[in-house]
């Protein structure tokens, strides 16, 4: 593993198969949060069942964390050694010319999608963590009985700075993704006949997905 990472093909390989199995991991939790939407009871019973499997909460979960932390430790990597071979190839060439603003400028996209995510961990993983695992509520009920993420959901997005907060958070994921998806897919060898229906696949992921994100904040904040 250390040999591949010594690389730097092996680096962009490594960074495009995370970045490949975060893009996963989004299209999956926009698939459970858009529930809230359409059918809050729906939503509050796969709530449960992903917070309360062990198999998603001793074994997926880790393996994500460890996804976005190797994420952002091997785009910050490669960002270093970009920045240093273009301090070159700069004093020869326009490297406007040569690429996109986006692709220029995925540290700093990245680097605010890194501050949101910690802030949505704040906002929403630690205290689920306290919890179940502090407090020792498993059962992820409110006193009437009824399950109590729909709930908890819905009293997030009331604060109008949330809201704002995330719609600009997933604005920049969205900038961030129309550059990845592409970067990624070439980056593992995806470089064919099927190229532009990728290009076209990716586009369509990086504006629609964070658009639904989008709009389920604002559907909450307006019908809490």
């Amino acid at each position: 593993m250390s040999g591949i990472l010594n690389s730097s093909i092996g680096r962009k390989f490594a960074m495009a198969l995370s970045a490949l199995f975060l893009m996963f991991f989004i299209l999956q939790h926009f698939a459970i949060n858009i529930l809230s939407v359409f059918s809050p009871d729906l939503f509050n019973e796969v709530s449960h069942f992903m917070g309360t499997n062990p198999l998603v909460q001793f074994a997926l979960q880790p393996v994500l964390i460890f996804g976005v932390v190797f994420h952002f430790v091997m785009g910050f990597i490669l960002e270093i050694k970009n920045t240093k071979a273009r301090q070159i190839s700069y004093a020869k060439n326009n490297g406007a010319a040569n690429s996109t603003w986006m692709s220029r400028n995925m540290i700093w996209s990245g680097g605010f999608i890194l501050v949101f995510l910690i802030i949505h961990f704040i906002d929403f993983w630690i205290p689920e963590l306290n919890v179940k695992y502090v407090q020792g509520d498993m059962s992820g009920q409110l006193p009437n009985g009824d399950f109590r993420y729909y709930e908890e959901l819905v009293h997030k997005f009331v604060p109008i700075w949330r809201v704002a907060l995330y719609c600009l958070g997933f604005v920049f994921l969205s900038l961030h993704l129309l550059h990845g998806f592409d970067s990624a897919f070439q980056s593992v060898g995806a470089n064919n006949k099927y190229t532009r229906g990728i290009k076209g696949l990716g586009k369509a992921y990086a504006i629609l997905i964070p658009l639904g994100f989008i709009f389920i904040a604002v559907f909450h904040h307006f019908n809490h």
